[in-house]
């Protein structure tokens, strides 16, 4: 059975993560680029200026859809990333990626605020229903 996603899930989803918990962009096993993301705001950030050679080799490992899936509880995104030809440049996989992850952020940043809107939130963040 599929669960809707609330406000409060894509809350979560975009929300930071600790260091610990962060995304370690590497170029190979053991080769750290000194990069790493611990949200999703952040991660397609660091995607969009990251190496080649390091989307290359986190991509056909699932690298990035099991830390969408495992540490952002983002099934969805994770899913969708699954579906991306594997035979394309590091560039068109960087940019079919980024893609994917700026339109998820806009849907939650859309779900985040369908049921409280800022508007209709005091400065104190307390919310009319």
């Amino acid at each position: 059975m599929s669960k809707t996603l609330t406000n409060q899930d894509a809350s979560k989803i975009l929300s930071a993560v600790s260091s610990e918990n962060a995304f370690y962009f590497c170029t190979a096993e053991g080769v750290y680029t000194k990069v790493s993301a611990i949200s999703l705001e952040d991660f397609a950030a660091k995607l969009d200026g990251i190496d080649d050679s390091s989307i290359l080799f986190h991509y056909p490992r699932g690298d990035f859809q099991a830390w969408i899936r495992d540490t952002l509880k983002d099934n969805v995104l994770a899913g969708r990333m699954c579906f991306i030809e594997r035979e394309i440049s590091g560039e068109q996989l960087r940019g079919e990626l980024l893609k994917m992850v700026q339109n998820r952020i806009s849907e939650l940043k859309a779900l985040k605020n369908e049921v409280f809107p800022p508007s209709l939130c005091n400065k104190d963040g307390l919310c009319l229903s």
